[in-house]
């Protein structure tokens, strides 16, 4: 549907179709080039519409991060998904409903969540280990043998639980400055994940290595050993990818239309209908220290342009956001009007606009 910016009264999030398409087209291709599965995250959509641009480029296999996000997929005809959140055994018995319907992974990183795994599920599951390969969040640290070892022996004690192999998330890359940073995290991450497959491999010659991140899956060229990756920002990418250098500034693919309701010209400042409830506080810092909620682009027909001099969202609360100004942007826009903010993380934005407000694809 063609954007029409008089029927939008209040924050709604743009979706350039196009844009998200060259986005999909781009991972999908660099996949098929270094023979990998690509098992891409729908935590950053969650659009069984958006979904469905995938099957055109021939996915069948989805990430998503909760016991939620499966039934909503699965309700749209997905048949082969990881859920990428260690178990959380409350949900047993709806994951096990699951099994029934899908082909599911789920993902054990320890041996208390491995033993009630076991001993409670009665339906076909396969499931990785969570590994931390250095983000240190969440799963069994990548050198730890042990551990891993009694998990595989508590795992094979039911029939109806295979080993997929060891997945892990490289999530330090979102806070790496450059794509040498990037690339630095990934190598080294990799390595240990490597290494461990060459622990093994030999007991389980099927274990595949999976990988999830966007940064890195967008910048590396060495995949040698990776099976399997599965970033989900790059289907919008963001101001964050942007400012590591994983995207340029014309592949993100969302903008926040905001309502202008006030105007400080001794300030140089606007207030916009947009604030945490929408776009989320997540901020980055410019090289003074500054903090950055939002990069600013003007709207027109069809999308959305970049502005000759760039221009921020420099405080955020629940529903204002505070934009600051250039003087001659600021003789060129009145109250009512609507400017668009690219959302520092993309998946948030989407996440919180699909309880406050809406989406327009364009």
């Amino acid at each position: 549907m063609k954007m029409n910016i008089n029927t939008i009264k209040h924050p709604t999030l743009l979706i350039d179709k196009e844009k998200v398409i060259r986005n999909i087209a781009f991972m999908t291709d660099k996949a098929k080039k270094h023979k990998l599965i690509l098992r891409p995250h729908f935590k950053t959509h969650q659009s069984a519409e958006i979904g469905n641009w995938f099957r055109d480029f021939g996915i069948e296999q989805i990430t998503v991060s909760s016991v939620s996000m499966a039934q909503y997929f699965t309700k749209n005809a997905w048949k082969d998904i990881t859920i990428a959140f260690p178990l959380n055994i409350r949900e047993l018995e709806d994951i096990s409903e699951l099994a029934k319907q899908v082909k599911l992974n789920v993902l054990i990183s320890s041996e208390a969540t491995a033993k009630y795994f076991s001993e409670n599920i009665n339906n076909s599951v396969s499931y990785f280990i969570k590994i931390d390969a250095g983000y240190g969040r969440a799963g069994v640290k990548a050198e730890n043998f042990t551990e891993i070892t009694k998990i595989v022996q508590i795992c094979s004690r039911n029939k109806n639980i295979g080993f997929k192999g060891f997945l892990a998330h490289f999530g330090n890359t979102y806070h790496a400055k450059n794509k040498e940073e990037v690339l630095k995290i990934y190598q080294m991450s990799k390595k240990r994940l490597i290494s461990l497959k060459s622990h093994f491999v030999k007991d389980f010659p099927n274990l595949i290595l999976s990988i999830g991140d966007t940064p890195s899956s967008t910048l590396s060229t060495d995949f040698k050993g990776i099976d399997e990756i599965r970033p989900g920002n790059f289907v919008f990418y963001d101001l964050m990818q942007h400012f590591i250098g994983a995207c340029t500034l014309d592949k993100i693919a969302v903008a926040l239309a905001c309502p202008v309701t006030d105007i400080y010209p001794e300030r140089s400042e606007l207030l916009i209908y947009g604030g945490a409830v929408h776009l989320s506080k997540e901020y980055i810092l410019d090289k003074q220290g500054n903090k950055i909620f939002g990069q600013i682009v003007t709207l027109n027909k069809n999308s959305w342009q970049i502005t000759d001099k760039p221009m921020y969202i420099s405080n955020i609360s629940q529903e204002h956001g505070i934009v600051s100004v250039h003087h001659d942007f600021l003789k060129s826009v009145k109250t009512g009007d609507l400017i668009g903010v690219l959302p520092v993380h993309s998946c948030l934005t989407a996440d919180l606009m699909r309880q406050n407000g809406g989406f327009l694809i364009v």
